[in-house]
């Protein structure tokens, strides 16, 4: 009969290998100056922003060996704070540019929500990004 592949003497980390980790930051609220329309100029407007990285890595055992998600409200924050942004495809790629900061992040995919573009005919509208590291 053959070995079980579950055999005792098997540790759990040798049964698989995580390639990809998924990090991710859903439902962040911003406050931008953002939009093209004069009525959107000179006040804020509330984005709802999802983020979800690929990260190459196979192996957490310490909080320095993760990707830090808080960096991520911390760059969206900062593109928010640089100024007026005309369209909401452009915060996203600046936010998906910025997800970059660790060499391990492979892929980001940004989503950003504008919930009051079309109120109240429509919950939200907005924009989702892929962008992968070259």
């Amino acid at each position: 009969m053959a070995a079980s592949p579950l055999a005792e003497d098997t540790a759990p980390q040798d049964l698989a290998r995580v390639i990809v980790t998924k990090v991710f930051v859903r439902g962040l609220k911003v406050d931008a100056g953002i939009g093209v329309y004069d009525h959107e100029y000179g006040r804020l407007q509330t984005l709802v922003v999802d983020v979800e990285l690929d990260v190459a890595a196979s192996h957490f055992e310490r909080l320095g060996d993760t990707v830090n998600y808080e960096r991520i409200g911390e760059a969206a924050r900062a593109i928010a704070a640089e100024g007026h942004v005309g369209l909401v495809e452009t915060f996203a790629e600046r936010l998906a540019q910025a997800c970059f900061f660790d060499p391990r992040v492979t892929r980001a995919r940004v989503r950003i929500e504008k919930p009051e573009a079309l109120a109240p005919h429509a919950a939200a509208a907005g924009v989702e990004i892929t962008a992968v590291r070259s």
